[in-house]
């Protein structure tokens, strides 16, 4: 379900799921967690891409879990994978290719760079089912109001509107995606105490997870 490669003091994280448009379930969730805890002790390791396989990069939660099991339960046992992934001392570029949707918008949020390819597009539509949207980590990318729009009525944000109001940092051809964000880790690799830099930042943001 997740292929992790190294190359060059950066590790490339797939999540490998595109029958199922990489949906979180419990086990990938708990694949990530596990990867980056290893991630986290390897000093080969400088930066980490995350994309995902096929025309999506992650559709979310998979939703097969919430017609089975229970909500708090399922939201419990993600907190782990939230706190792993927004708390990873080392730097994260998104690599977003295709559909980013609710949990998978999220993920990409919690990482700390989003090169996004021309087809993609993000949005909440979990809300339509009533599952809550978050509003909390979408608003500390997003101004308020853009945020407080796209949680309640679960509307899609193309690329274009993704990088006009600052969650994006750049648009790539799809072919050129995955290309582009090894040349920005790479160059972030080159830096010094890139570990120490991103510690400061955290300090920065609220602790969400």
């Amino acid at each position: 379900m997740l292929i992790c490669e190294e190359d060059n003091q950066i590790a490339i994280i797939t999540l490998n799921r595109p029958d199922k448009h990489n949906a979180l379930s419990r086990e990938l969730r708990d694949e990530i967690i596990n990867c980056l805890n290893s991630l986290e002790d390897n000093k080969n390791i400088n930066v980490v891409v995350l994309t995902g396989s096929g025309n999506s990069f992650c559709a979310g939660f998979d939703l097969s879990e919430f017609k089975t099991g229970n909500i708090e339960e399922i939201f419990e046992h993600s907190a782990n994978y939230h706190h792993k992934v927004y708390n990873f001392s080392k730097p994260i570029i998104a690599a977003v290719n295709g559909s980013s949707m609710a949990g998978g918008m999220d993920l990409a949020a919690m990482c700390d760079i989003r090169i996004i390819s021309s087809d993609s597009h993000f949005g909440q539509p979990q809300v339509k089912m009533g599952i809550p949207a978050a509003f909390d980590l979408i608003s500390t990318i997003l101004p308020e109001t853009l945020a407080r729009e796209l949680c309640l009525t679960g509307r899609l944000m193309d690329a274009e509107e993704a990088l006009s109001c600052g969650f994006a940092n750049e648009i790539s051809k799809p072919k050129e995606l995955l290309r582009r964000a090894k040349e920005l880790a790479q160059e972030i690799s080159e830096n010094k105490n890139v570990e120490n830099m991103k510690a400061k930042f955290k300090k920065l943001q609220p602790n969400l997870f």
